[in-house]
């Protein structure tokens, strides 16, 4: 089978924005028809006296000549920052850096770019510098951990856009003692469409299995003379579960743009494994409790209750998250 997924390795163009108030609806291009002007490095933007509020980082998702497709089901990115060492440009301990970010879609090539989000975010530099701070070692990079940058639920278009401005206002302290950054790369991770077609097809035939299984099992079930115990009655919760966390609902996500998916995807799994760890427990506390304390789930409330505490807190959590 296909791998799971695939990273893409992207460099930012440093594209000039001297537009007064840099209206939002002019998205910058680093390459194709009518790309961006461009600068090659910061001492060039100095030279040009470009301030940094002029200066945008683009990257154009995906590479020239390829196009994304629904069948890839997710992307998530992550940022690393070239940052030189200089002796009147210093990274502080603990700095703190503001992304201006904006992120646009079309599905061809002459087509305008239409807005899906905009955000102003924050994230901590957490970086070394192996060699001494001293006048001889400027130029040196440090070494800084990746950065979360961003993550899109579906993969509904052709092309994307992302748009990345560091704002700088020293009166309000943003963006002042992040170090001289040199350049932006972001690693974007999807899911490879030969893979995804796999799984779609392993969980189409898997569900209607799995359901015929279940049904087969609780018919048997009620035509004993005696009433379903509670092991019984757990074992059909967890065919539920498991039938629930495999019905391919996945396909209607290569025809509609339904962000919400990957939320989805964790209810699911959470209802299994809370499922699943509610059966061990009712399993184990069948073979081990005094025959007049079995077959009752007031008995389990000890162990049930934290789970669906935990479950429902995790909840909360991704829901925060996404």
């Amino acid at each position: 089978a296909p791998s799971p997924t695939t990273a893409v390795p992207y460099t930012s163009a440093k594209c000039i924005d001297v537009r007064k108030n840099h209206h939002k609806s002019k998205w910058l291009i680093p390459w194709g028809l009518n790309p961006c002007e461009k600068i090659k490095d910061f001492d060039e933007a100095v030279s040009r006296q470009i301030e940094a509020n002029d200066i945008v980082f683009a990257v154009h998702i995906p590479l020239p000549g390829k196009e994304m497709s629904p069948w890839f089901q997710f992307m998530l990115f992550i940022m690393q920052l070239d940052i030189a060492f200089k002796v009147d440009n210093d990274l502080k301990e603990n700095a703190e850096i503001t992304l201006d970010v904006s992120l646009a879609y079309r599905d061809n090539t002459v087509d305008d770019w239409k807005e899906i989000a905009h955000a102003v975010e924050t994230r901590k530099l957490k970086c070394t510098f192996g060699s001494p701070k001293t006048l001889e070692s400027e130029g040196r990079h440090y070494d800084c951990d990746f950065l979360p940058f961003m993550e899109i639920g579906s993969v509904a278009h052709k092309y994307y856009l992302v748009n990345i401005r560091l704002p700088v206002n020293e009166r309000k302290g943003i963006n002042v003692g992040i170090g001289e950054i040199k350049d932006i790369r972001l690693v974007g991770i999807h899911q490879n469409g030969g893979f995804t077609k796999v799984w779609f097809a392993m969980k189409t035939f898997l569900t209607p299995s799995i359901l015929i299984i279940m049904i087969w099992y609780w018919r048997r079930i009620t035509l004993m003379t005696r009433a379903p115990v509670l092991l019984e009655k757990v074992i059909f919760a967890l065919g539920i579960s498991m039938t629930f966390i495999n019905i391919p609902v996945e396909w209607f996500s290569i025809g509609f743009d339904w962000t919400w998916m990957l939320l989805f995807g964790d209810i699911r799994q959470g209802i299994f494994y809370a499922m699943l760890l509610s059966f061990w427990i009712i399993f184990c506390g069948e073979h081990m409790m005094d025959q007049n304390e079995r077959n009752s789930l007031s008995g389990y409330w000890k162990q049930v209750g934290p789970i669906a505490v935990g479950s429902f807190c995790l909840f909360i959590f991704d829901m925060c998250e996404r």
